[in-house]
């Protein structure tokens, strides 16, 4: 059955590989992202029934516009997949409160609004399903990314209280936190010499290789399907073994 989802952080990466697999299945897709040029690029592709949308999650403001513009376009909105994200690899003793307060208000804070803007349409559908992309470093946590961590820690305890609170309505909530896949970020940490590289890191993982976008997009595409009714508030490892 074709839905309306929107998709955060939907023109480079993980978010980009969710987009491809909802318009596989028939999905009408909002592809969200701050990124003109990435957007710009996605929206050439031309991929059927998806209109691209230029935003910034951390203001409440423009997440309310660029709803508003998914509604008129698309219709109601009944699935949203919260991947956009920002990292940094800093010090513990040099998160200074700029960078703290940013990171929370686009992964948290910025999660929590587009998630919020969107379940008055799913309880009137009496249907929805919400996905967040969280992080392994928030089981397992990492050196440098204290701030990170902590953001991505908030995604999935504010997953597993919507889907208990949502639960009676048909609304299920998800949250996916990946280990190492290959996605531009990763690719300019390296170029920053923030990350080993996707070569380096790859021998670790149990199965051998580095995950990929459509490996997230294939368990999103299932947590957002109707088989999926008695799935919530879970925590789905799509991780390679690296966080068991």
């Amino acid at each position: 059955m074709s839905r309306v989802a929107v998709v955060t952080g939907g023109s480079s990466g993980i978010g980009l590989g969710v987009v491809r697999r909802f318009v596989a299945d028939g999905h009408r897709v909002a592809i969200l992202d701050r990124n003109p040029e990435t957007l710009a690029a996605v929206a050439a592709e031309a991929l059927p029934g998806t209109i691209a949308v230029e935003v910034d999650v951390a203001d409440r403001a423009s997440v309310a516009a660029a709803y508003d513009r998914v509604r008129a376009e698309l219709g109601p909105i009944e699935i949203v997949v919260t991947s956009a994200g920002i990292e940094s690899f800093t010090s513990v003793l040099d998160i200074d409160p700029e960078l703290w307060d940013r990171m929370l208000a686009v992964n948290l804070t910025g999660t929590f609004t587009c998630l919020q803007s969107a379940i008055p349409d799913m309880l009137e559908a009496g249907w929805g399903r919400i996905v967040t992309i969280a992080s392994s470093s928030a089981q397992s946590g990492a050196p440098r990314m204290a701030h990170y961590a902590a953001s991505k820690g908030g995604v999935i305890s504010l997953t597993k209280a919507l889907a208990v609170e949502l639960a009676g309505e048909g609304i299920t909530a998800n949250t996916i936190p990946p280990s190492l896949v290959h996605t531009p970020m990763v690719d300019e940490a390296t170029a920053r010499g923030d990350f080993p590289g996707v070569e380096a890191v790859a021998p670790r993982v149990p199965v051998g290789r580095a995950g990929t976008p459509d490996d997230i997009a294939a368990a999103c595409a299932y947590l957002c399907s109707d088989e999926a009714s008695y799935v919530t508030g879970q925590v789905i490892g799509v991780n390679g073994g690296m966080y068991i």
